[in-house]
């Protein structure tokens, strides 16, 4: 499992698998990114981080707020090429990214004022390994009524690992076969999916992939006693 001290000791290199050196960014790329991110920021409000992902369950990060939210006109996407961490490069599965569309159920954590940069520093080291994603400023909705601005991590459509096609059908397969130094690709699904029950979000593209990758294993799982 991925944690705080994993996470703070972690060689990008070797930590996550075998990540293609073209396309893995070195420890400047990711302070450069981050140091854009903030000069960019809409207010000088507290920073609050979307999680839509693991981060709902597994933050691993410091915060002082943690609130349920709604980012409208993004919608979850399993649509990066996973190679490292929970899968590889001859067996790929699927990460998650957010796609335009819809809406996203999620948590906002409001990060601390002090240690902000290190906090962020983290998160970076987790999220842009590999530089997939947009770090947009985006407003939320919190379930409470506040509107806020929150960091998202917003799918990269030209990096090399996205994937167009992201249906079930196609996934389903890939994730139930993928896993990697940080566990299974399934396992990731699931817990997603148990996160979500918990805290009384829906989607029903997770529910149908976790349904299906679920059809998938116990295939798997009867083939090799021979009760299919």
């Amino acid at each position: 499992m991925l944690t705080r001290d994993f996470l703070m000791k972690a060689d990008c290199k070797t930590a996550f698998g075998d990540i293609e050196e073209s396309i893995l960014w070195s420890p400047e790329q990711r302070s450069a990114s981050l140091a854009a991110t903030l000069a960019g920021r809409p207010d000088q409000g507290p920073i609050w981080l979307f999680g839509y992902g693991s981060l709902i369950w597994n933050p691993a990060f410091e915060y002082e707020e943690a609130a349920p939210a709604t980012l409208t006109g993004w919608h979850r996407n399993f649509c990066l090429r996973l190679t490292a961490g929970r899968g590889t490069a001859c067996h790929p599965g699927r990460m998650l990214g957010l796609t335009e569309g819809g809406e996203t159920a999620g948590v906002a954590f409001r990060l601390p004022d002090n240690g902000l940069e290190d906090e962020l520093a983290l998160v970076w080291k987790r999220e842009m390994i590999t530089g997939c994603y947009l770090p947009t400023w985006c407003p939320l909705l919190l379930d409470d009524g506040r509107q806020i601005n929150a960091l998202v991590f917003i799918m990269d459509s030209r990096h090399p690992l996205y994937e167009a096609n992201s249906s079930a059908e196609i996934i389903a397969p890939l994730i139930a076969a993928a896993s990697g130094p940080l566990g299974s690709n399934a396992q990731y699904l699931f817990s997603l999916e148990e996160a979500m029950e918990e805290r009384g979000m829906r989607d029903d593209g997770v529910a149908e992939l976790a349904k299906k990758v679920r059809d998938h294993l116990t295939l798997k799982a009867n083939l090799s006693t021979g009760l299919a």
